[in-house]
């Protein structure tokens, strides 16, 4: 097929291409790299505690057919596989649950996605740690500006799923800089991205979080580790994607901006808007949570002392968190958790049998959530207010910069320990200890290969 002629290529999409193509050689601000080793470590850690959970087992399983038909790593277990099916066992490890990574602006959980993408495009090429960091910082750039460019209104009332387009952009737009391609190659690349881009919301009616985690983190991988291998077979595609009678933005736009795409490309770092999770809940209960504990011990709160709980949120999530089926999704259930246990772990937010327990069943009993049109539109986003009313009054606490967010962000030390808490039991003490080592050292390794004897079990 003959290619269009640059003067038909789009000045956006010129720009974007190019950007794509010079990513894997451009040096990063030292914050952006500290960043990206964070929420590197924090995927890896959710892929390997996930490939234990329900979604995990089942990838794994899965693609164990290929066991030693390729070279990529699936997290978790002994099998080497091909890069498309080792992006697919791991991203839906990576969303096994609600673990992983979320970027509010760009609505999507990123790496989850974007991560196993790079990582198995990066073991095929035998790729550095720098090259490998790059790509991933590059993929939440263009993930999140993809959201941004479809102008999609609210999540409650969108048509298309954000958390599916969104990272099969970035983890596309990863693997076009690992694979050092030309800015033609990488419009190809957008192009069967564009293709293959899909997501329909109804993954919030899924209780057993296998087809969510597909929708976020295993379809996206997949498809933009399928989209850049194409490419580097030789496969070529329409020149511009993001122009002409049918495109992206008629395809998908609602109001649409097709600027942002480009919008201060190389000095707005998206991985620097995303948020590492404290708990390992689901995102809009990250604030319910930051107020209930913060309740809980200041007031040495026991659950005798509560006659009601009034949990007041945004009215753009509240369906997503409503008296869900499963724990780690279900506010009113870990509000109680939280208040019943003095804190949630790991395993108490995964535990369907503490859904039936009649101490958390009376005190569910007790809690009232509240949508408000409010803090939909409050900044920073994302807050809850949480009332609990005693024999003595009314104790109140507003979470505003809920704890993992760009604005209240976790330390280094508490990221390794909650990547530790989660992967020690599966990999052991010692080999936990150095995998946390090499991530925060990850841009000095020659290759990233290295990595792959620590992610197996």
């Amino acid at each position: 097929m003959a290619s269009n002629a640059k003067s038909e290529i789009s000045p956006l999409t010129e720009e974007l291409s190019n950007y794509i193509a010079q990513a894997a050689s451009r040096p990063l601000p030292p914050e952006v790299v500290e960043k990206a080793r964070f929420h590197i470590l924090d995927t890896l850690a959710a892929i390997i505690s996930g490939s234990r959970l329900r979604a995990g087992l089942l990838a794994g399983k899965y693609v164990s057919d290929l066991d030693g038909a390729g070279i990529a790593t699936v997290i978790g277990t002994p099998f080497r596989v091909p890069p498309e099916q080792a992006a697919l066992a791991n991203g839906m490890a990576g969303h096994g649950d609600e673990t992983d990574d979320s970027h509010l602006e760009g609505r999507f959980h990123p790496g989850c996605g974007i991560v196993p993408a790079a990582l198995a495009i990066a073991e095929r090429e035998n790729a550095s740690g720098a090259d490998f960091l790059r790509a991933v910082a590059l993929g939440y750039d263009i993930g999140a500006r993809l959201t941004l460019s479809l102008g999609f209104a609210r999540p409650d009332t969108s048509r298309h799923s954000t958390h599916s387009l969104a990272p099969a952009f970035g983890a596309a737009a990863a693997g076009a800089a690992l694979f050092g391609f030309a800015p033609q190659e990488v419009r190809y690349v957008l192009s069967y991205a564009a293709q293959q881009a899909s997501g329909i919301p109804f993954w919030q009616r899924d209780s057993h979080h296998v087809e969510k985690a597909f929708d976020f983190g295993g379809m996206a991988a997949r498809n933009g580790v399928a989209a850049a291998s194409m490419v580097k077979a030789g496969f070529t595609a329409v020149d511009d994607p993001l122009v002409g009678k049918h495109n992206l933005f008629t395809a998908f736009g609602e109001e649409p901006r097709p600027e942002a795409l480009i919008a201060e490309l190389g000095s707005r770092y998206e991985i620097m808007r995303a948020s590492i999770k404290k708990w390992c809940v689901g995102s809009p209960i990250q604030s319910i949570l930051d107020a209930t504990t913060a309740l809980v011990a200041q007031h040495q709160l026991r659950v005798q002392d509560v006659r009601k709980v009034t949990i007041t949120m945004p009215d753009d999530r509240i369906h997503i968190v409503d008296n869900r089926s499963m724990p780690d999704v279900c506010a009113q259930h870990l509000c109680a958790l939280a208040i019943l246990d003095g804190g949630v772990t790991f395993e108490s937010t995964h535990d369907y049998a503490r859904m039936q327990d009649p101490a958390v069943l009376a005190l569910r009993e007790k809690i009232i959530l509240l949508p408000s049109a409010e803090l939909t539109v409050a900044r920073p986003a994302r807050q809850a207010i949480v009332e609990i009313e005693t024999a003595d009054g009314i104790l109140r606490h507003h979470a505003r910069m809920v704890r993992g967010t760009p604005e209240n962000p976790m330390t280094q030390q508490e990221i390794e320990a909650k990547a530790l808490d989660l992967v020690t039991p599966i990999l052991g003490t010692q080999r936990a200890r150095a995998l946390v080592a090499m991530v925060m050292t990850i841009e000095t390794l020659g290759s990233v290969r290295d990595l792959a004897p620590l992610l197996r079990a």
